[in-house]
């Protein structure tokens, strides 16, 4: 099945930014629909239509809006565009490139929980979206779709943009409430979930961007028609950001379960070198080799299936000159740098993970070494608060099991398996030996 063009459709239009140009697109013709439907309706809808949350947990959207509480207090809606996984960019595309078809999406979603403030959570490294988001909000607020009575529907809606500080950890949905709330943005134990007591200890839904936007298709065209994209359990588009070693990097929507030979042969102009490997979900996903890529479909079950997951939809495609030691190092280095520190398990399993990869690439790694990452990684899984620790481990387990044969070369030559060459970069630290005592 070729690009099917939901969200992405006008895209290529620069008026598209504009609330002129989303307009003449059919732009608010939604909202005008979706105030003609009870609330509780729109969330039947959603409910019906299968999605999932699209920012990496999957989570179905309709059954997380049932979940607030019906106790009259406030409610907030949080938009999730903090996008800090290494390798995703989708969401920054659609922000700049459709920055209304969002806040639609954003004021039918407000709509049917009944939450009368909301906010776009961005990162602060994304200017341009913030300039461009922030525009867009203003021209909606002069057009009187936000504000009080939108479209004399009798509903009022607040919206606002809070530029986070660029903290990988401020992506998870209690950590960025915790970063909006004025504090360190640290996550929490859950339950209670932030459906229940988020925002401010009120009822809060945290949607990604993509899962916003995607609502908008879901009351236009009818749940029974966005189920037929894709499959039972996995439906409708979902958006890629596909980069590494292909022709054509960029971001592409098509129906989930496309195939990931066809994404990269198809959409991405086929492969620059021959393929090796592809982490399909971000960063923090297991790593799947040249055999395993070319039979996965990319959807929830089929990569789950196949030993990693989707995840962000961030595709990091490697041809056969990477390195996998050096690779895995470049991802440790992240999630080490990027860890808040509270749960022990990762404050120090990830920088025990950096060192000892660290110490491969240069030269002074022991054989026990590679059985020694994976041990730590294991001990690692699902023992903090957040999936942080999870994501340096889920990788490095990958990366150990499916590549072994270049991490030992490289502790009994001392070079690169791959290049025939030690690594030379700069933020190779570490040079101490990690031990283990039971």
């Amino acid at each position: 099945m070729a690009e099917i063009k939901l969200l992405t459709e006008h895209y290529h239009k620069p008026e598209f930014q504009t609330l002129d140009g989303y307009k003449k697109n059919g732009g608010y013709d939604v909202l005008k629909k979706a105030f003609k439907m009870k609330p509780k309706e729109i969330i039947e809808e959603v409910k019906a239509s299968g999605l999932r949350g699209r920012g990496g947990a999957g989570f179905p959207t309709g059954m997380k809006w049932s979940f607030l509480p019906d106790n009259g207090e406030p409610r907030y809606l949080l938009c999730n565009a903090d996008e800090g996984e290494p390798g995703t960019f989708k969401d920054r595309l659609m922000m700049e490139r459709a920055p209304h078809q969002l806040i639609e999406g954003m004021i039918i979603s407000a709509f049917a929980v009944q939450s009368k403030k909301s906010y776009i959570y961005i990162r602060g490294e994304y200017t341009k979206c913030l300039s461009v988001v922030r525009k867009a909000i203003k021209e909606a607020y002069d057009a009187g779709l936000l504000g009080k009575n939108i479209l004399g529907s009798g509903f009022d809606h607040d919206m606002d943009v809070y530029s986070g500080a660029g903290a990988y950890i401020c992506g998870e949905e209690t950590g960025m409430i915790s970063s909006l709330e004025g504090k360190k943005g640290q996550p929490k134990l859950k339950p209670p979930f932030p459906a229940v007591q988020g925002y401010l200890a009120k009822p809060t839904i945290v949607n990604n961007v993509e899962t916003l936007a995607a609502v908008k298709y879901i009351i236009r065209d009818g749940a029974a028609a966005y189920k037929k994209i894709g499959t039972e359990k996995s439906a409708g588009t979902k958006l890629f950001s596909v980069s590494g070693d292909v022709n054509k990097p960029g971001t592409y929507e098509v129906p989930l379960a496309y195939p990931l030979r066809d994404l990269i042969a198809n959409e991405c102009g086929g492969m620059k070198g021959k393929l090796k490997a592809v982490i399909p979900g971000g960063s923090s996903a297991p790593i799947l080799n040249a055999d395993e890529s070319n039979k996965v479909n990319m959807d929830y079950e089929s990569l789950a299936a196949a030993g990693s997951m989707l995840g962000s939809g961030a595709v990091i495609i490697m041809n056969e000159t990477r390195c996998m030691v050096d690779m895995l190092n470049v991802i440790l280095h992240f999630y080490h740098h990027e860890s808040c520190g509270q749960c022990t398990p990762c404050r120090e399993g990830t920088g025990w993970l950096e060192k000892i990869v660290s110490s491969i690439l240069l030269g002074r790694g022991r054989p026990q070494d590679i059985d020694l990452l994976d041990t730590i990684a294991q001990n690692m899984k699902g023992r903090t608060i957040c999936a942080l620790s999870d994501a340096a481990a889920l990788p490095t387990i990958s990366f150990v099991q499916k590549f072994r044969d270049e991490f030992e070369f490289y502790i009994r030559e001392g070079r690169s398996k791959v290049t025939g060459q030690p690594i030379k970069r700069k933020n190779i630290k570490g040079s101490h030996h990690v031990e283990m005592h039971h």
